[in-house]
């Protein structure tokens, strides 16, 4: 049995072939629309999320299977006390598969060391979220034909960005990726991933606080957020919020065919201006989302 806790839990060898799978399930949708019949996916919430669970549950229907779980922890018996483990340990009595999230680094470890079913994190606090990672991988697979041999900047709160973290890990294990890190000091990429993953593998990257300074050179904008649940103090995040703002001014410095991808939620730092650009693809990628989650539910009950 196999459980998802990280992009790296797959070499790029198997991600070729669930890209591959959740190429053929976007080109055959009803070929694939009751292989889960039977089949239940548990989605166990601990903190708000609209993309991420959705697109879970839009993945099972779209199998055949049914769903079950919460959607915040104040639902679920977590608000009595009930630990992470003896949850999953019911769950395993009730479902398939199970999709995690927790504000709590490592939360979803804890559960798959006691579960009885393959356990999928779906984002643990400012850790991992592993199957966002997946998708962003499987949009630019997808539209750029290829990982590996391109520029890509990082924009935005790239300390506390959970999907910063897990595509910089995923993205240097391809070869000729260049890395742009633009924040502001304060949102920085932090020490160990500069130092263990960046430096000790000896992978090229530049930090920049000015997105006009780095855009006419990228393959690949991704923009994040500034997480206003990640800030201890809601001074430090009002005088950061809004440090980034991508419109068609900036746009109109990138390359014809860069391509502007965002975990989303997007709160300022896209313009709505710059959604009718054919270089914006975030909600391409909210799709690859979906079927790269079908893929990985058929992967890990292997039933393709």
């Amino acid at each position: 049995m196999k459980h998802v806790m990280s992009p790296l839990d797959f070499t790029t060898e198997e991600l070729d072939k669930l890209f591959d799978l959740a190429g053929d399930i976007e080109r055959h949708p009803d070929k694939y629309a009751h292989i889960c019949d039977g089949k239940k996916l548990a989605t166990c919430f601990y903190e708000p999320s609209t993309r991420t669970r959705l697109s879970f549950e839009a993945a099972m229907m779209n199998l055949g299977g049914k769903v079950l779980g919460f959607s915040d922890a104040a639902s679920s018996s977590a608000s009595k006390g009930e630990s992470v483990s003896d949850t999953i340990r019911m769950i395993s009595c009730y479902a398939d598969i199970c999709a995690m999230r927790h504000p709590k680094e490592g939360a979803p470890m804890v559960a798959s060391t006691k579960s009885r079913i393959p356990v999928i994190n779906a984002g643990d606090g400012g850790h991992q979220h592993p199957t966002q990672t997946l998708t962003d991988l499987l949009t630019i697979r997808s539209l750029k034909g290829r990982l590996g041999s391109f520029t890509i900047g990082l924009c935005g709160d790239l300390k506390f960005g959970r999907t910063v973290h897990s595509l910089i890990n995923a993205l240097i294990r391809y070869s000729n990726v260049k890395f742009v890190f633009i924040s502001p000091v304060e949102l920085k990429i932090p020490d160990y991933i500069r130092e263990d993953v960046l430096r000790k593998n000896n992978i090229p990257f530049q930090e920049v606080i000015r997105l006009e300074d780095s855009i006419a050179d990228l393959d690949l904008l991704y923009m994040t957020r500034v997480q206003r649940e990640r800030f201890f103090n809601e001074e430090d995040y009002v005088r950061l919020k809004d440090f980034y703002i991508l419109d068609k001014e900036k746009m109109s410095l990138a390359r014809p065919d860069m391509l502007v991808l965002h975990p989303l939620p997007r709160v300022n730092e896209i313009s709505v201006e710059v959604d009718d650009d054919p270089r914006a693809v975030y909600f391409k990628q909210v799709q690859y989302g979906v079927y790269v989650r079908m893929a990985l539910i058929l992967t890990l009950l292997e039933l393709a």
